[in-house]
């Protein structure tokens, strides 16, 4: 593997389940996910895709193989450590926004850094805020929010801390064509202005042409990796 990845997987099997009831939702997979590019992971259902990024970010062990963000393997971490990696250094973007409702957007944007106990950067915050367009909604909460502009702090909260990688599970799923092209056009500028790393599971193959390359899973496995033809952007 290069070391140039901001997150790798070498030898990834995880099995649900035991006996014959067992299914393999990852078969030995060896992947890498360079630094300040964008990697879109494809596949039908229950290829592994989500498997594989939620074990990729420290959300779900794997059951033999190693995972690890940067120079970390996250199998060594202990959950008090592993928890803290993912405060610090992972950023997440879930179908579902995930946003805490009694917080207003700007609250919900720098909830990461709070409970880290870490000050904001105010000049990074509100350049973040800037890009996605949020400036005038940051004092209204989550229900007083469009389904694009609740994703839309979900994306600027997971850019707060300058994460190593953002991994975003079908960020689109909820939202309209306008918003899942705004959406995802945030995404990509995240990648070319800030340098920042960003693996998205998506099912949508017009969602993945903003990705600089393709990832494609089936039965566990990958089946194909492919750089995009870039005509986005």
């Amino acid at each position: 593997m290069t070391t140039d990845a901001a997150a790798r997987a070498v030898a990834a099997r995880k099995i649900y389940g035991r006996g014959e009831t067992a299914v393999t939702a990852l078969d030995d997979v060896t992947i890498g996910f360079p630094r300040g590019r964008f990697t879109a992971i494809m596949g039908p259902s229950g290829s592994g895709k989500s498997t594989l990024m939620h074990c990729a970010a420290g959300l779900d062990p794997l059951t033999s193989g190693q995972v690890y963000l940067g120079d970390t393997e996250l199998s060594t971490l202990s959950d008090t450590a592993l928890t803290k990696l993912r405060r610090e250094r992972v950023g997440f973007v879930f179908q579902s926004f995930n946003l805490l409702p009694t917080l207003t957007a700007a609250e919900n944007i720098t909830l990461p850094l709070a409970l880290a106990g870490v000050e904001p950067d105010r000049d990074w915050i509100e350049l973040v805020t800037a890009t996605v367009g949020l400036d005038d909604r940051l004092g209204h909460r989550p229900a007083e929010l469009s389904g694009g502009q609740q994703q839309r702090v979900a994306v600027a909260r997971a850019l707060a801390t300058r994460p190593d990688v953002v991994f975003a599970d079908e960020p689109t799923g909820n939202l309209d064509s306008a918003a899942s092209a705004e959406l995802l056009g945030f995404l990509r500028h995240a990648v070319d202005a800030f340098g920042q790393t960003v693996v998205m599971v998506t099912h949508d193959p017009a969602a993945a042409e903003y990705a600089d390359a393709v990832v494609r899973l089936a039965d566990g496995r990958v089946a194909e990796q492919r750089e995009t033809s870039g005509a986005r952007r």
